[in-house]
C-alpha cells in the first residue's frame, strides 16, 4: 500500500476487491447509458440522417452557421465581462477581511444557483419596461416612454451572464489564491517588485492554469446558456439552444434541431476536453497554510478605497436585481391618466394569493401553486436518485488508482453538456414508448438526476478520499465489522457532505429549464416553466405573479444556499 499520508482509501489491486469496485459503478453507469449516452448518440444519429434523400442545402448551413456564430460571441463576451469583475473579486476574497465578508461570500455564490428564469426576471423587474429603474427615470423626467430600453438587448444577455457567472470565477481563483504560499509574495516585495509587477511576475504565473480553467467553465455555461437568453434575448438574439429549443418545440422540425444539437455537443465537448488538459495543473500549496492565513484589514488609502469600492460593486451587482424582485412581487403599480405619467406604487398581496386560484382561461391546466408542489416533488425524487447513485460512485472511485479512473470522465460528462440537448435526445428517444402518465413524468426527475448526479459527488468524493485510512485500519483491529466501521466512523465524517451535496441536487432541480422545457407535460408544470408562461403572457396579472413565483424560488434556492455555506 502505497499511502504515506494515511489519506484515502488504500488503491485496489485485488482482483476480488476490482470486481466488487466495478460491481459499485455498473448502476450509475447503467443509468447514465441509458439516460444519457443513448439520447445523446440517437440525437446525433437523427441529425446525420438523411430523411428526405438531399444534401445539406447552403440555406441550412447558413441557418447553422448564424446561431452558432453568435452563441461564440456572446460567449465570449460575457467571459470578458466576467473576468473583469470576477478577478479583483478574487483578490477581495483571498486577501483582505472586512465587515460582512461572510455574507457578501454567501451572496455572491446565490446567483450560480438560482434558475435562469429567476435571474430573467429578476433583470426585468429591475431593467424592463415595467422596471424600477424605467418608472422612476419616467417619473422624474416625465417621459411618455421607458428612457432605457434594456429588455430584448445584448446588453441585457451581458449583464444577467455577469450575474449569474461571475460566482464561478471568484469560486475557482478565489480559493486558489487563497491557498498560494504567501511567503512567495513577501519574498517578490523584498526584491523590489511590488503592486502590479509583484502581481504579473509572482502570482499570476500560479495563478494561471486556475484563471484559464475559471474561463473555460464561464465560457462553457455561457454558451450552454438558455433560460437568460429566451427571456431577455428575444428572438433576434438566437443562440444554438434557442434555436434548438425554437425548431423542436415550435416548429417541429426535429431533424433540424437535431442537427443542430449535434453541432453543440461537439462545441461543448471540445471545451470539455480543454478543461480536462488543464485540470492537472492544479494550484498545490507550497508550504503547510493555516485557514486564512496572509488575509489582513485594508492598510493604505489605495487598499481601503479597491475594498470599499469592490464591495459596493458586488452589493450593486448581486444585491439589487433580488431586491427588485422581491420589491416588484409585493408592489402594484397603477398609472393615473390625469396626472400625466406619473404612477402610485401600492402594497398588495394579491400576486401571491392568485398563485393558489386558477382563473377562467388561464393557460394552465392547474393552480400555479401547483406548479410549485410539481418542483418540489420532482426535486425530491432527483435528489433520491442523486444520492444514492453519487455514493455508489464516490464509494468505488475511492478505491480506485488514478489510472482506472477513466469512469470519471464518463461520469462528469453530463456537468458540461446542454440540457436543452438533454431534453431533445430524451424526448427524440423515449417519444415512441408508451410509458403512460406516471412513467412518462418520471423523465424529469431522471434527467434532473443526470444533471445534478456530478455535483453531489463533486462535493462527496473528496470528503470520503480525506478521510485517513488509520481510522479504519484501527477500528478493524479492535474488531469493528465494515458495516460498523461504516456507520460510527465514515458516515459520522460524511453526513455534512452528503446533506451539503443533496442540497446542491435538490437546488439543481429544483431550478433546470432547459430539458424540462421538453419533457414536462402540460398538466405537470414546474416553478421555472410556470415563470417562463406568465412572463411571456400580457397582462399585468401574469406579471405579478411571475415575479411572486419567482421571489419564492429565490427564497428556497437562497436558504439552501446559506445552509450548504455552514455545512461546508
Amino acid at each position: 500500500m502505497n499511502n504515506p499520508e494515511g489519506r484515502g482509501a488504500p488503491e485496489v489491486t485485488g482482483s476480488g476487491s476490482t470486481w466488487k469496485t466495478w460491481g459499485l459503478l455498473a448502476l450509475p453507469l447503467f443509468f447514465l447509458v441509458v439516460f444519457f449516452y443513448l439520447p445523446i448518440i440517437n440525437t446525433f444519429k437523427f441529425a446525420f440522417t438523411n430523411t428526405s434523400g438531399r444534401p445539406i442545402s447552403p440555406i441550412d448551413l447558413a441557418g447553422i452557421w448564424r446561431p452558432l456564430a453568435f452563441t461564440f460571441y456572446q460567449a465570449a463576451l460575457s467571459t470578458g465581462l466576467t473576468l473583469v469583475i470576477g478577478i479583483p473579486a478574487a483578490l477581495l476574497f483571498s486577501r483582505f477581511f472586512f465587515k460582512g465578508k461572510r455574507i457578501l461570500r454567501t451572496l455572491v455564490m446565490v446567483p450560480f444557483i438560482l434558475p435562469t428564469v429567476v435571474v430573467a426576471a429578476g433583470f426585468n423587474s429591475l431593467l424592463g419596461p415595467r422596471g424600477w429603474l424605467n418608472l422612476a427615470l419616467m417619473s422624474i423626467l416625465n417621459l411618455s416612454t421607458p428612457p432605457i430600453d434594456l429588455l430584448y438587448s445584448l446588453a441585457a444577455i451581458l449583464i444577467a451572464h455577469v450575474f449569474y457567472n461571475t460566482s464561478v470565477l471568484i469560486r475557482l481563483v478565489g480559493s486558489a489564491w487563497s491557498r498560494l504560499d504567501i511567503q512567495l509574495e513577501q519574498a517578490g516585495r523584498v526584491l523590489g517588485a511590488t503592486g502590479w509587477r509583484n502581481f504579473v511576475e509572482v502570482t499570476f504565473p500560479l495563478l494561471r492554469p486556475s484563471i484559464l480553467s475559471a474561463i473555460l467553465l464561464v465560457f462553457l455555461f455561457d454558451f450552454t446558456s438558455f433560460g437568460v437568453i429566451l427571456l431577455l434575448g428575444g428572438p433576434q438574439f438566437a443562440t444554438l439552444e434557442v434555436v434548438i429549443y425554437i425548431q423542436s418545440m415550435h416548429l417541429l422540425n426535429f431533424p433540424a434541431a437535431a442537427v443542430l444539437s449535434g453541432v453543440q455537443m461537439i462545441c461543448t465537448i471540445t471545451i470539455i476536453v480543454l478543461m480536462a488538459r488543464l485540470a492537472g495543473n492544479t494550484i498545490v500549496p507550497l508550504a503547510p497554510r493555516l485557514r486564512e492565513e496572509g488575509m489582513r484589514a485594508a492598510g493604505s488609502i489605495k487598499e481601503k478605497v479597491f475594498v470599499f469600492g469592490m464591495v459596493c460593486l458586488l452589493f450593486l451587482i448581486f444585491l439589487v436585481p433580488l431586491l427588485a424582485l422581491i420589491l416588484r412581487s409585493i408592489t402594484r403599480l397603477e398609472f393615473d391618466p390625469g396626472q400625466g405619467n406619473a404612477f402610485q406604487t401600492t402594497f398588495t398581496p394579491v400576486y401571491y394569493q392568485e398563485l393558489f386560484t386558477n382563473r377562467r382561461g388561464s393557460i394552465f391546466y392547474v393552480p400555479p401553486i401547483e406548479a410549485m408542489r410539481n418542483s418540489l416533488v420532482y426535486a425530491a425524487m432527483a435528489v433520491v436518485i442523486s444520492v444514492f447513485l453519487g455514493m455508489l460512485v464516490s464509494i468505488a472511485h475511492s478505491g480506485m488508482n488514478s489510472k482506472s479512473k477513466w469512469s470519471e470522465v464518463l461520469i462528469a460528462l453530463p456537468l458540461g453538456t446542454s440540457a436543452v440537448s438533454l431534453g431533445l435526445g430524451l424526448l427524440l428517444l423515449f417519444n415512441g414508448f408508451n410509458w403512460g402518465a406516471a412513467l412518462a413524468v418520471m423523465l424529469v426527475p431522471i434527467a434532473h438526476s443526470v444533471v445534478a448526479m456530478p455535483f453531489f459527488i463533486r462535493t462527496v468524493q473528496p470528503a470520503l478520499v480525506s478521510i485517513p485510512i488509520t481510522f479504519k485500519h484501527s477500528a478493524a483491529v479492535l474488531g469493528a465489522s465494515a458495516s460498523r466501521i461504516w456507520r460510527e466512523i465514515t458516515l459520522p465524517i460524511l453526513w455534512r457532505p452528503i446533506l451539503a451535496g443533496a442540497l446542491f441536487a435538490f437546488t439543481i432541480s429544483l431550478g433546470e429549464f432547459g430539458a424540462t422545457s421538453f419533457l414536462a407535460r402540460p398538466e405537470f408544470p414546474t416553478m421555472p416553466i410556470a415563470i417562463s408562461r406568465f412572463l411571456t403572457v400580457p397582462g399585468a396579472l401574469n406579471y405579478g405573479q411571475a415575479m411572486a413565483m419567482s421571489t419564492l424560488l429565490m427564497l428556497i434556492c437562497a436558504v439552501c444556499v446559506f445552509a450548504i455555506d455552514r455545512l461546508e
